[in-house]
């Protein structure tokens, strides 16, 4: 997920007009896609711009979030929205369970091994079903891949950026 701007989470993508009535298709991009029902406005981010706008109906069409926005009344005016991004203030992010943090959060964190040696920084998650897997890049030629296990990751320190982890036997040698 990619910020317009740090103080906003990207909830969804405008992928489409739907219609001739100005609705737009959006591919939602959260884990609780029935906020979506919830929102009376939404906060649309399009070419380094974010404009709060109001929602005047939702509802669900296949894996899509369907939208019609107040002012944007046929599928011209809603053709201009085509790649915008939906956005939330991060204060009205969805709490999460103990120990369970967002990817977002994760993206960027240094990496240490528990003798506190740098093993590069979080470039990506990998959600695989089974856990998700961290890609760490920078102190080796090919990524580190770290499952994201509680016997693997041992302290995540949000306001410091750190994750420190203890590595699987022979798992950096895979790297």
């Amino acid at each position: 997920m990619s910020d317009v701007n740090e103080q906003y989470i990207t909830i969804g993508k405008i992928v489409n007009t739907q219609g001739r009535r100005g609705e737009v298709r959006v591919l939602p991009l959260t884990d609780f896609p029935e906020r979506f029902e919830a929102m009376n406005t939404a906060y649309v981010g399009l070419r380094g711009q974010t404009n709060l706008i109001n929602i005047e109906r939702t509802y669900q069409h296949k894996k899509f979030i369907i939208i019609k926005f107040a002012g944007i009344d046929d599928m011209n005016a809603a053709e201009t929205l085509k790649g915008a991004s939906l956005l939330i203030p991060r204060e009205e992010l969805m709490p999460l369970p103990k120990d369970t943090f967002y990817i977002f959060d994760i993206i960027g964190m240094q990496v240490f091994d528990s003798d506190g040696r740098l093993l590069g920084q979080v470039k990506d998650v990998l959600q695989t079903g089974a856990n998700d897997v961290f890609i760490v890049e920078g102190v080796k030629k090919r990524p580190l891949l770290i499952p994201a296990l509680k016997k693997v990751v041992r302290n995540v320190d949000m306001v410091g950026k750190k994750m420190t982890v203890c590595l699987p036997e022979g798992l950096e040698e895979l790297s």
